[in-house]
């Protein structure tokens, strides 16, 4: 894997640190693709481009005010970015606080996240990334 790979996902999570999707538009391929799994997500759905990016968050912010993706660990295999992270958010109305740990794994084209891939472990990422052989 090229360090670049590794950095850029890391300027993608620093972007997103205030929750902003349009900051991460420099780093969004138009082929870019994630879908959120069943076990995962309150509405699973596939996002696809900027828009979809858009999309995702929108949805987020309908129920709480602040969204938060803290990465805690990146592993490099191969071409791919394994990320461990930490999703938290508030309620709006209720102000509740949770917080979700999900393991992504970042296949890059042409210097831009491409696909994301989301795991409940960093265990099925890694073993995900391996079994791609580490190539987008």
């Amino acid at each position: 894997m090229t360090e670049s790979n590794l950095e850029l996902v890391r300027q993608g999570f620093e972007a997103l640190r205030e929750g902003d999707p349009d900051a991460l538009e420099p780093f969004i391929h138009p082929d870019f693709e994630v879908t959120t799994p069943p076990q995962l997500a309150a509405e699973p759905d596939t996002y696809r481009g900027l828009d979809g990016v858009r999309r995702y968050f929108a949805s987020f912010y309908e129920a709480m005010d602040r969204i938060r993706f803290e990465a805690e660990e990146f592993i490099p295999i191969g071409d791919l970015v394994v990320v461990e992270a930490i999703l938290r958010t508030r309620g709006r109305s209720t102000g509740i606080e949770t917080e979700q740990r999900v393991a992504l794994v970042y296949e890059l084209k042409d210097g831009k996240a491409c696909r994301i891939s989301v795991h409940a472990t960093v265990d099925e990422a890694v073993a995900a990334a391996r079994s791609a052989g580490g190539h987008a």
